[in-house]
């Protein structure tokens, strides 16, 4: 079998087990803790940091299991290339669409985000002029840095304090509205809300790609995969259980702005500002990079052949590829006008949980002498993925499973018009 390590080029090891850490809390800790709590909640009520539970150690699985193709195959792609090394070329391509897919709907969800925060009752229109802007940043050239990131993630946190304590030290926090007595959602609704609840774990697997930039990286990644999941887990418990105690399941899962809510029925609306301005910098900041990701890998595969050959362009003057990002904002502008903010959510969760299922497929594959993961990680990971992907609301199952059905009939499409040349 062809693989494709190597010898990583350059890059010196810097980065301690810290720094690689906040890297992923920076990664994770983004836009979808402003909107993902009240879907879960509709699904789970009381059960919710169950379901969180859940989706984490999920997140765990296959953030180790990427951490280990990475140092075998360190190209970009991610399961892109691990797939199809690991696999076979159908399903690599059918992780680039999955992720693609996925991500596109995390770009409509992002942007829906970021209107629901800034300006309640115009979502749709604020939210298309949040994607063509931000598509024409990209368009240019612009790139976020680190410190960026950094900063960003100053705001969000700064943000979800306030919700905590106003919430947990505020009179109108009912304990009651933890208690799980009397209040079984079913499996189907625990496991619903766990896969909702991973969307917003995404950005774990940026940790997974510092495999040439840390020190002693095949033990400072694991570590640092275990802190940060370990740090937003707590982050998301506590924001999720504040707002389940001082809103309750119903005005929780009714919410469009969930932590606004909380913070306005905890008594405290002058802070509904500070929560609006922590998810826009959330919201923007993810949608900003997503856009960037999503339009590289689509201009990847077009380079490959999997897509239309004319998405692969690179622009002259600004050297990014134009043609993509133009079709990504393109779709996302179509995205935002045809889903709500839930229906995102879920049809983006199940294309990222296809992903990762081969990404904890392809680590099976890995031999002994190549640092395999202890098989119980891929083989959770896999069967987390595909059972929480299935437990998503039906919609958001039956158009993710189309559209990824889509993905292989044209794939297998083009590998016989090829046949036939």
């Amino acid at each position: 079998m062809t693989t494709s390590s190597g010898s990583q080029a350059g890059p010196a090891r810097v980065l301690t087990t810290a720094d690689a850490a906040t890297i992923g809390v920076a990664a994770m800790i983004g836009a979808g803790v402003f909107a993902v709590f009240a879907p879960a909640a509709g699904e789970a009520g009381a059960w919710l940091p169950a379901a969180l539970l859940i989706a984490a150690v999920v997140a765990y699985c296959n953030a180790t299991s990427s951490a280990r193709l990475a140092a075998r195959h360190p190209q970009s792609g991610g399961t892109y290339v691990y797939g199809r090394e690991r696999l076979g070329e159908l399903w690599g391509y059918l992780a680039g669409w999955a992720f693609i897919v996925g991500k596109v709907a995390s770009c409509a969800a992002m942007a829906l985000t970021f209107a629901s925060y800034v300006w309640p009752g115009w979502e749709r229109p604020v939210a298309l002029a949040a994607v063509a802007t931000l598509t024409a940043v990209n368009y240019l050239g612009v790139r976020t840095s680190a410190w960026l990131s950094r900063l960003l993630l100053l705001g969000v946190l700064t943000a979800l304090a306030a919700v905590v304590a106003v919430s947990l030290g505020g009179s109108e926090a009912h304990p009651a509205h933890l208690s799980v007595s009397g209040e079984w959602p079913g499996f189907f609704g625990l496991l619903s809300a766990a896969g909702m609840l991973f969307f917003a774990f995404a950005g774990y697997a940026r940790i997974a790609t510092l495999g040439g930039e840390v020190r002693t990286p095949q033990t400072t990644i694991p570590r640092a995969i275990t802190i940060a999941l370990a740090a937003v887990f707590t982050v998301y418990l506590l924001v999720g259980a504040s707002a389940l105690m001082v809103l309750g399941r119903d005005r929780l899962a009714a919410s469009t702005a969930p932590l606004s809510d909380t913070v306005t029925a905890a008594g405290w609306p002058v802070l509904v500002p500070l929560v609006a301005a922590g998810a826009a910098l959330a919201s923007l900041g993810a949608l900003l990079s997503l856009i960037l990701g999503v339009s590289r890998t689509t201009a990847a595969m077009a380079a490959d052949g999997n897509l239309p050959r004319y998405l692969s362009g690179i622009h002259g003057r600004f050297g990014v590829p134009h043609r993509a990002e133009a079709a990504v904002g393109a779709v996302v502008c179509a995205l935002v006008l045809a889903v709500d903010l839930r229906g995102a959510i879920g049809f983006s969760a199940f294309g990222v949980l296809a992903y990762y299922a081969i990404t904890n497929a392809s680590a099976l594959r890995l031999g002994p002498e190549e640092n395999r993961p202890l098989l119980l990680v891929p083989v959770a990971g896999l069967t987390g993925c595909v059972v929480l992907a299935f437990s998503l609301p039906l919609s958001s199952v039956v158009s993710g499973g189309a559209v990824i059905a889509l993905g292989a009939a044209l794939w297998l499409l083009r590998q016989v018009l090829l046949v036939r040349r």
